[in-house]
C-alpha cells in the first residue's frame, strides 16, 4: 500500500508542476500538458493496479502460511489427545508445545483440529507451580496411592485433588502419599502445556514396585463404583502379587446400592457438606433460607451409562430425605434420564423457583464445570440452557469442586483409615 501511495503522490506533484508552467504557452502548451497528464495518470493507474495485485498475492501467501503453521500445531495436539501412553509421548508433548510457542498470536487463533483448539495451550487455568505431582521416588515400604481421574485446570488440581492428598498425608504419618491419574489425555495436556509430569496408574504401580513398597493402599477419589473404579481394580489385580499387601479403599459415595432410593452414611454426609458449602458461598443461612427467597441449587455431576448411574438418583433421594426441597441433581451425560438438563430445568421450573445456582457435583471444578456447566458463550452449556428457558429471573454459577471442602476431605481420610488399620 505504501508503494501505491507513492505513485499517486508523484502524479499529483507532476500535475501541479504542469499547471504552474502553462500560463504563457497558449493552446499547444495546454494540449501538451493535458496529454502528458493523461499519460501520467494512465501509468499511475497501472502501477497502482499492479501494486494492489502484488499486495493481495502476498497477503494470500501469508494466509496460507499461517493456516499451514496452525494446522501443524493442531495435528501435534491431536496426536497427544489420546488415552494410551507410548514410547513417543514425551517427545510428542514437547514438540506440540515448541510448535505452539513459535506461532504468532494471529496464527494461534487458527489452531483447529479434531480435538485441538487455541485453548489447549492458550487458556489460563492458574499457576501449575502450586501443584505437587507427587511422583517422587524414595517412597519407603508403606504407600498410599491417591488415584484421580484428573483435571488440566491448574487451580482446581491444586485445590481439589491436592486438598484431598494433603488431608490424607496429614492423617497418615509414616506413610508416603503419591498420585496417579486415570486420564492419559489430561496427563499429556498438563505435561505438554506446563511441563508437569503426573504418573498414570501403571506408572505409579511400577514406581511403587521399584521403590520396594510392601504395603500399598489405594484411595480413589472417584465418586462411585463406576467404570473408572472398575478399570482401577483391573489394573491393580494384574500387579498385586508384587506387593505383600494391596488394599483399595471406598470411593467417595461408598457402596452403590440396589435401587434409586437406597442411601448410606457417605451419601448423607456428602449431601450435607456440599449443600452447606453452596449455601455459604451464596450468602444464605441454610437451604431453607435460600428456598424462602426463591432460590434453587442445581448440582451437576458427570453421569454414566454404567449401572452405578443409580447413584445420582440416590443422591436426589438423599436430598429429599434431608429436606432439601430446593436441591436438584443433574448430569452432563443425562444418564440417568431424570438428570438431563431438560429434565432438571422442568423440575426446577415446576417447583416454582425463580433463581438458580449451578454448582458441580464433582471432585474437581475442571473442564465440565467451567465449560459444560458455566460457559455463557456455549449455547449447550447448562448456564446457557437455563437462561434460554426464560423461566428464571437469575442464573448464576459456583465453580468449586468437592475436593476443596474440608469435611469431604475427611470422608476420604476415613475411607483410607478403614483399610490401613
Amino acid at each position: 500500500m505504501r508503494k501505491v501511495g507513492s505513485s499517486l503522490l508523484a502524479v499529483l506533484m507532476a500535475g501541479a508542476l504542469l499547471a504552474g508552467c502553462g500560463g504563457s504557452g497558449g493552446a499547444a502548451s495546454s494540449s501538451a500538458a493535458k496529454s502528458s497528464a493523461a499519460g501520467s495518470s494512465a501509468a499511475a493507474s497501472s502501477a497502482a493496479s499492479s501494486a494492489a495485485s502484488s499486495a493481495a498475492a502476498s497477503s494470500g501467501a501469508a494466509s496460507d502460511a499461517d493456516k499451514e503453521a496452525a494446522k501443524k500445531v493442531a495435528d501435534l495436539i491431536d496426536a497427544i489427545y489420546v488415552q494410551e501412553r507410548n514410547d513417543k509421548t514425551d517427545e510428542q508433548c514437547k514438540a506440540a508445545k515448541d510448535a505452539w510457542d513459535k506461532l504468532t498470536d494471529a496464527q494461534k487463533e487458527l489452531v483447529e483440529g479434531e480435538e485441538a483448539d487455541p485453548d489447549y495451550f492458550g487458556r489460563d487455568t492458574g499457576d501449575a507451580s502450586k501443584d505437587d505431582p507427587l511422583n517422587q521416588d524414595n517412597i519407603g515400604e508403606k504407600e498410599i496411592l491417591v488415584v484421580s481421574f484428573g483435571t488440566s485446570f491448574n487451580d482446581s488440581r491444586a485445590q481439589d485433588i491436592g486438598g484431598i492428598e494433603k488431608a490424607i498425608a496429614a492423617a497418615n504419618s509414616g506413610w508416603a502419599v503419591r498420585r496417579a491419574f486415570t486420564a492419559q489425555i489430561i496427563i499429556n495436556h498438563i505435561q505438554a502445556r506446563d511441563g508437569e509430569k503426573i504418573d498414570n496408574v501403571d506408572q505409579a504401580l511400577e514406581r511403587a514396585e521399584k521403590n520396594g513398597v510392601k504395603t500399598l493402599v489405594i484411595q480413589p477419589t472417584h465418586l462411585m463404583h463406576g467404570a473408572e473404579y472398575d478399570e482401577l481394580v483391573e489394573a491393580v489385580e494384574k500387579v498385586k502379587s508384587k506387593f505383600t499387601s494391596v488394599k483399595i479403599a471406598e470411593p467417595l459415595l461408598g457402596a452403590v446400592g440396589a435401587s434409586g432410593t437406597e442411601v448410606n452414611a457417605d451419601k448423607e454426609a456428602v449431601a450435607k457438606h456440599v449443600v452447606a458449602a453452596a449455601v455459604k458461598t451464596a450468602g444464605f443461612t441454610d437451604a431453607n433460607d435460600a428456598a424462602s427467597k426463591g432460590t434453587a441449587f442445581v448440582l451437576m455431576g458427570h453421569g454414566t451409562s454404567h449401572n452405578a448411574k443409580v447413584t445420582y438418583e440416590q443422591m436426589q433421594a438423599q436430598m429429599t430425605k434431608l429436606g432439601y426441597k430446593n436441591v436438584f441433581i443433574g448430569t452432563v451425560e443425562g444418564e440417568p434420564e431424570s438428570t438431563s438438563c431438560e429434565s432438571v430445568i422442568k423440575a426446577v421450573k415446576d417447583a416454582g423457583y425463580k433463581n438458580v445456582i449451578l454448582r458441580p457435583l464433582m471432585v474437581v471444578a475442571g473442564d465440565h464445570a467451567n465449560n459444560d456447566m458455566a460457559d455463557p458463550e456455549d449455547e449447550e452449556s447448562w448456564f446457557a440452557q437455563f437462561t434460554a428457558a426464560k423461566a428464571f429471573d437469575k442464573v448464576t454459577t459456583q465453580i468449586e469442586g468437592l475436593g476443596r471442602i474440608a469435611d469431604v476431605q475427611k470422608i476420604y481420610v476415613d475411607h483410607t483409615a478403614a483399610v490401613t488399620k
